[in-house]
């Protein structure tokens, strides 16, 4: 079994040549379609941090899986690393940092739940994984959550100024615009799940099975990770969503949406200017 799966993907000149004609269709695509500004630099600046990410995570992974410090010091990694991306991704303000609360109230309580339980236990090589992949699933519902919310709030700021005009509170106001929006960064998770064995393989099951397991026991296996990942995902979208609707998470600019809700109560009280007459 090992052998095989050291030859699934031979590493030589042929998958160089592979991995740089998919980069570059990828980039004239983008490129083509317009997509991306700077289609030929972006791909391959991420496919190089890519790179070196991978070089550098499969020299520490050997060290972090061998002690508790070790593996602490790596999730926290993960953990930063994430609430990074997914901040940026939101907004460009000060307030990126809000990220960390969907990923962390999602995240911690189902990996402390599992680890009280035995069902994971306090190693490297098992818990790396599983909270890689539950960290990963709470960092992409985030970012879609967050975006469509503030894109939605954007579009529609005149909905939110009229709520708040007939009496509505200000959070009140921006989560009826913003909850339908932000509910659909749950579609691709729950798509996943649908097809899950007939469309798509997960990474868990297959790794399992290279392993050398049972396909019962792989199945179990991600099963559990697919239902973890499911609560994950929908508690992240949900502490998301509120940290937008209380004007915790927005982007710059002073409007009903993202700015003050005191300068928009002055603006909705203050008298129109009167017409001089002619």
């Amino acid at each position: 079994m090992a052998s095989s799966t050291a030859s699934l993907v031979p590493v030589n000149a042929t998958l160089g040549v592979l991995l740089a004609a998919l980069l570059l269709v990828a980039a004239v695509v983008a490129g083509r379609s317009r997509l991306d500004p700077h289609p030929y630099r972006s791909r391959a600046r991420e496919i190089l941090l890519a790179g070196v990410q991978l070089a550098l995570v499969s020299v520490v992974i050997t060290w972090a899986v061998k002690s508790v410090p070790g593996l602490l010091a790596f999730l926290v990694v993960m953990f930063a690393v994430a609430v990074r991306t997914a901040g940026r991704r939101i907004t460009g303000n000060h307030t990126w940092w809000w990220t960390a609360a969907p990923i962390a109230v999602g995240v911690i309580p189902v990996v402390v739940a599992l680890l009280a339980t035995g069902l994971v236990p306090l190693k490297g090589v098992a818990l790396i994984p599983i909270t890689g992949i539950l960290i990963g699933g709470a960092l992409t519902v985030t970012v879609l959550a967050g975006r469509r919310a503030l894109d939605e709030l954007s579009q529609r700021r005149g909905e939110v100024e009229a709520a708040m005009a007939l009496g509505f509170p200000d959070r009140d106001a921006r989560m009826e615009i913003a909850r339908p929006a932000a509910s659909e960064a749950l579609l691709p998770g729950l798509d996943q799940t649908r097809t899950v064995g007939l469309v798509t393989l997960p990474g868990a099951f297959v790794g399992m099975l290279l392993g050398g397991a049972g396909p019962l026991p792989a199945a179990a296996v991600q099963l559990f990770v697919l239902i973890a990942l499911m609560a994950v995902q929908a508690i992240a979208v949900a502490v998301t969503l509120e940290l937008v609707a209380r004007h915790r998470l927005y982007r710059p600019g002073p409007d009903a949406r993202t700015g003050s809700p005191r300068e928009v109560r002055r603006f909705l009280r203050s008298p129109a200017p009167s017409r001089s007459s002619e």
